[in-house]
């Protein structure tokens, strides 16, 4: 574990949501690697805090399957796993393909608009190149899709499933070669929805999703 890791004081939140950001960021951006164990007195020294909202952040990354409690051991850092990454792109799959069929329809003009100036900025920073960059601006294209579809409750499920898939998407942007295929399939996207294609849109929307599976799992296995 390296020495880098710092609290981003925010004077808006709690001290726990300060530490749980933290952590959550370490670990999405590889500063806590897979495997690694999480000693609560180490962390509370590193952070200059005490182990409460050490303790309250472990909690809630374990929720979004970002730690794992072995028996006996205590917490580390989940692995990214096959069956995990499956599990939650089968989920993800439905759930997008859904919102690009309501989003088709009921979206309005300047949405759509929308989608356009998010995926200008999705491609400024393909660019630039950084990963973090990347993954934001393509989570911000994705949002207004969400917002287009009008239904809070497909909103709420997506967004409870957007904390696991935060990883695959870095672990995707990862590998540079496929960033242009991203874009690609974005323009696809988008061209669909201003003319309307429902059917194009969700083809379009499923070969994104497929693609992004079949480049993870072959970077897992890979690494093992």
């Amino acid at each position: 574990m390296g020495n880098d890791l710092k609290v981003n004081m925010n004077e808006y939140l709690p001290l726990r949501d300060v530490v749980f950001n933290t952590l959550r960021q370490a670990i999405l951006k590889g500063e806590l690697e897979p495997g690694e164990r999480l000693m609560e007195i180490q962390l509370a020294d590193r952070l200059g805090v005490s182990r409460t909202p050490i303790r309250e952040a472990i909690r809630k990354l374990e929720l979004e399957g970002l730690v794992l409690m072995i028996p006996r051991k205590g917490a580390e850092v989940a692995k990214i796993s096959e069956k995990s990454l499956r599990d939650v792109l089968e989920v993800r799959r439905s759930l997008e393909e859904l919102a690009i069929e309501l989003a088709c329809q009921r979206m309005t003009v300047e949405e759509v608009e929308e989608l356009q100036a998010k995926q200008d900025l999705f491609s400024k920073a393909v660019l630039s190149g950084s990963s973090m960059e990347i993954a934001e601006t393509d989570e911000a294209y994705h949002d207004i899709i969400y917002k287009g579809t009008c239904n809070e409750k497909l909103v709420q499920i997506i967004n409870n499933l957007r904390e696991q898939m935060y990883r695959y998407r870095l672990e995707y942007i990862k590998d540079e070669d496929k960033r242009q295929v991203l874009l690609l399939e974005h323009d696809n996207i988008l061209k669909a929805v201003r003319n309307r294609k429902v059917e194009d849109a969700k083809e379009a929307m499923r070969e994104h999703i497929d693609n992004q599976e079949i480049t993870v799992s072959k970077n897992i296995k890979d690494k093992e």
